[in-house]
């Protein structure tokens, strides 16, 4: 009650009336350093410089809220899914706080629509996210971390994330390896057998080719889970822009020189 009315107030009378606005339909509450606000959507571009030479503008807050957000959704990931390995958490975190998502969820708050920024052409691949992340180290110098915690999750994530298709799409490493396969017009083979040269060695070991050649192997219980972590292995790299554009002309350098190998096990498109 005397946030709102102190949103209120400022919005009436104070000369940033448009910033405690802005702070309180997007993220809502009512900030206490407007300034920080202020300064978390100057772009590089539009730095305001001053008389001693430093420039001002979003890039140290962008710093410490990249570093914000990252704490912020590991902690969320391992207390809500403690089945999870440590690998699965760093590929689930890297989904939700990679560039792509928040600028897509910038975008979705209409963050975008108030960040400074001249030659907007130029910088606007990533300029909404940046601003995401240099509001949320604004929140936290001015509100604190459990405060900034609390927004992050509760506010952003549930109502602008759809966290459940994220987990799912996650963990089907074999069907996004699948995709990405066909979408690139590559063969994608897994070679699965038993594992019998170790007792204590889970029962399966998988192999992954990508036309004909070795990507990446990984081991299960069960066939189905030895695939799935051979795909696992495989698919941040393919995913990857530089090394992904590396792993295709290896693939069509190493198709061009060899025949697909005779592999066991049924083509993935067919299982």
């Amino acid at each position: 009650m005397f946030d709102s009315l102190r949103t209120k107030y400022y919005v009436r009378f104070s000369q940033d009336g448009h910033y405690y606005k802005m702070v309180d339909e997007l993220f809502g509450f009512c900030p206490n350093n407007i300034e920080l606000y202020k300064l978390a959507l100057v772009h590089r571009s539009a730095s305001v410089i001053l008389p001693n030479g430093q420039h001002l503008n979003n890039e140290r807050l962008e710093y410490l809220g990249d570093a914000i957000i990252e704490s912020i959704v590991s902690d969320y990931i391992f207390v809500e899914f403690p089945e999870y390995s440590e690998g699965e958490m760093t590929k689930f975190r890297t989904r939700i706080v990679s560039r792509v998502a928040l600028n897509r969820l910038a975008e979705q708050i209409g963050l975008d629509k108030w960040v400074i920024c001249r030659d907007a052409d130029e910088h606007r691949k990533n300029i909404a996210g940046d601003a995401l992340e240099a509001m949320m180290g604004a929140i936290y110098l001015d509100q604190g971390y459990e405060f900034a915690n609390r927004l992050f999750i509760n506010n952003l994530i549930a109502n602008h994330v759809n966290i459940d298709e994220i987990s799912i799409e996650e963990r089907d490493f074999k069907s996004r390896l699948l995709e990405w396969c066909q979408k690139s017009h590559r063969t994608l083979r897994f070679a699965t057998s038993p594992n019998r040269s170790n007792s204590e060695l889970p029962r399966f070991h998988s192999v992954v080719y990508i036309n004909g050649e070795q990507m990446g192997e990984g081991d299960g219980a069960t066939k189905k889970e030895a695939e799935q972590n051979a795909a696992g292995v495989v698919l941040p790299l393919v995913l990857s822009d530089e090394i992904g554009d590396y792993i295709l002309d290896s693939i069509d350098s190493f198709s061009e020189t060899h025949d697909t190998p005779d592999v066991d096990g049924e083509p993935t498109q067919n299982s």
